[in-house]
């Protein structure tokens, strides 16, 4: 068994400071007193009282919310129905080309991307705003729910689904009540990885926005330009909050699920 030395321990300290140190000086800054960020003036929680009476800021958060959560939902049916067709279509007529479409997002540089996107609503006349954002993210993050749901796919045994138009059920009614249970939680996976993705998004959501329509990253990215404010450190705080919550309350849920299991 190898043995845990003291070098491993300095390089484990040095990546856990290297990813983990700014972001607890973060969550340490968003209860300063003073006004100057990098100056400490004592604890206090007025910076979040003064969150939630920036008006905009709430605005924003709104929209990235509403962005987030219908990205998610459209991406999560788009890229299953994708997974399902490059799983189970080997002989699909240009599946080369269909693959490679679908995947392209993975690797094309986000400004490509935002800046094609702003073409097409331009040449079409479609005014930018939340729908405009929403078709935008979903264009990318469908293929990272392509990648998660295909990969739980590849793995699933068909005959479960055979049996079941065997004994009488339609195709769709044996997906939905067969093999979509079984890779519920790959689906439940790339929902939160394309909520996640969209809530994210600075560059795609710059291109394609109006008035009306700024997210949560583009007015912190435009405020921090002018000088980092501390209530920019308190929205910051509560999305760490949240996704630790959230990060969690999975954990916990799949610990249960395989001490139910076993």
């Amino acid at each position: 068994m190898a043995r845990f030395t003291r070098f491993n321990a300095v390089s484990l300290a040095l990546g856990m400071a290297f990813l983990y140190l700014p972001i607890v000086l973060l969550i340490i800054f968003s209860f300063n007193e003073s006004r100057l960020v990098t100056v400490w003036g004592g604890f206090s929680t007025k910076w979040y009282v003064e969150l939630f009476r920036n008006q905009q800021l709430l605005d924003a958060a709104r929209v990235s919310i509403l962005v987030g959560l219908t990205t998610a939902c459209i991406a999560t049916v788009l890229g299953t129905l994708a997974a399902v067709a490059l799983t189970r279509t080997a002989r699909l007529p240009g599946r080369s080309l269909f693959t490679a479409m679908t995947y392209a997002p993975l690797v094309m540089p986000e400004v490509i991307t935002g800046l094609s996107l702003l073409l097409l609503f331009v040449a079409l006349g479609i005014d930018r705003g939340f729908w405009t954002i929403t078709i935008a993210h979903t264009t990318f993050a469908l293929c990272f729910v392509a990648v998660v749901v295909q990969s739980r796919l590849a793995a699933f045994d068909m005959s479960i689904e055979e049996a079941a138009q065997d004994l009488g059920a339609p195709p769709w009614k044996a997906f939905l009540l067969v093999t979509l249970p079984a890779i519920a939680p790959a689906v439940a996976a790339g929902w939160l990885l394309a909520f996640t993705l969209s809530l994210d998004d600075l560059v795609i959501a710059s291109f394609t926005s109006g008035p009306g329509s700024t997210t949560l990253p583009m007015k912190i990215f435009s405020a921090v330009r002018l000088g980092v404010s501390p209530d920019i450190n308190a929205a910051c705080t509560i999305l760490i909050g949240i996704v630790a919550v959230g990060v969690v309350a999975a954990t916990f849920a799949t610990g249960y699920r395989t001490r139910r299991a076993g």
